[in-house]
């Protein structure tokens, strides 16, 4: 797997407006691709313009009649990925040539209706490549170039060679001195009937062709060989077609079981929010109850002391629990009412009722069993376990 350093590619990523998304599509990418390596360079637009753009430059593998062949591509991000669609080229080497076609130009741009209907987030870089794999499985964008020439003149027959043919192969034909259109060595079929044209002599060639039926004895291409060769085209054609039909749909599955495992963890949670919310309007209910059972005890109790108020003396309505707690009571109401008394000989003395002779001898009296009051009701608190007062 290769290792992919995320924090390189945000420093080359950093004049895009989309970085942390681009960085995470290629990182994608890369692990699943490890021949295709990330570079920035120039592109050179159309009108003349440059502009440093990032490049995954390197192979895709591409299965083809049962083997794989590493295309060679280049796909340029533009800085406004991936909100806007990569430019793609086919890059050959030097011992590769560009196959036009309706998806490939003679420059090895690649054009793709999934580039044309380019919408993110439902186009990626990684669905872009599944895309060119299969299309290029159909149809090669490039073929080996010729490097030899047959010394004898190639076998004529009615009709244009079937153009679906394995690229990355020598570009030779055992008959003759035309080389395929896509590099792939063979025997050149009519696109129609499977025997040369009557209007005109075929020539052969002087060398025998080797078949899994064997030539005839005058050297000619005999029917049996023509109809096992169509046949085990056809067969290995229909057998990798369907090979890319089913790896595509267990591709679609193991997506859909992907998302049939999220789909249960979020049901798993949902129910577990669902669950507590329970707990909590049934805990809600019984603290409810709970207030209205205490809210008509204290009705029930206000109105019982209401109807008794009269009768009711004020000792007897408190009872301490416990002697200690009936000392520190006395002690705090004997307290304040020295405190009272004060006050109102301050009262009398501002009123000339009294003489201050009178108010300092009551108040030195008051004062000092007032402070006893208070040193006896602190030690009876501590030993009750309670705050100090003061």
């Amino acid at each position: 797997m290769a290792v992919v350093n995320e924090g390189a590619l945000k420093k080359m990523l950093k004049q895009y407006k989309y970085r942390d998304l681009s960085v995470r599509e290629i990182t994608n990418v890369i692990l699943q691709y490890k021949d295709l390596k990330p570079l920035m360079d120039a592109y050179v637009f159309n009108d003349g313009s440059t502009r440093d753009l990032m490049s995954l430059t390197g192979t895709v593998p591409v299965s083809y009649r049962g083997n794989v062949y590493n295309i060679p591509v280049c796909l340029w991000l533009l800085d406004t990925y991936p909100y806007n669609p990569p430019i793609c080229f086919v890059k050959p080497t030097s011992a590769m040539m560009i196959k036009t076609g309706k998806h490939i130009d003679a420059n090895g741009k690649i054009y793709l209706p999934y580039l044309h209907e380019w919408k993110h987030p439902q186009s990626d870089l990684y669905g872009l490549i599944q895309v060119m794999i299969v299309v290029f499985g159909e149809e090669p964008p490039v073929f080996s170039r010729p490097t030899t020439q047959a010394p004898y003149q190639a076998f004529q027959a009615a009709g244009p060679p079937n153009p679906s043919y394995m690229p990355g192969m020598p570009a030779v034909s055992p008959y003759g001195s035309t080389p395929n259109p896509g590099g792939y060595p063979g025997y050149q079929y009519p696109a129609g009937n499977s025997y040369p044209a009557a209007g005109g002599p075929a020539h052969y060639p002087t060398q025998p062709p080797v078949s899994a039926a064997g030539p005839n004895r005058d050297g000619t291409i005999g029917e049996d060989t023509i109809r096992a060769s169509l046949i085990s085209a056809v067969s290995d054609k229909l057998r990798w077609r369907m090979k890319e039909e089913m790896d595509r749909a267990q591709a679609e599955l193991d997506a859909l079981k992907r998302t049939e495992e999220d789909l249960k963890k979020g049901h798993q949670k949902l129910e577990e929010m669902v669950s507590r919310l329970d707990q909590e309007v049934s805990e809600v209910d019984r603290n409810i109850e709970l207030l209205k059972r205490k809210d008509e005890e204290l009705s029930e109790a206000l109105e019982k002391m209401e109807n008794q108020s009269e009768n009711n003396d004020i000792d007897d309505v408190i009872v301490p629990t416990a002697p200690l707690y009936k000392q520190i009571l006395n002690l705090y109401a004997e307290e304040n009412a020295i405190e009272d008394t004060i006050f109102y000989l301050g009262e009398a003395l501002r009123r000339g009722v009294i003489d201050l002779e009178v108010f300092l001898k009551h108040v030195r009296l008051l004062s000092r069993k007032q402070f006893q009051l208070r040193a006896l009701m602190q030690k009876a608190r501590k030993t009750a376990g309670l705050s100090d007062l003061y």
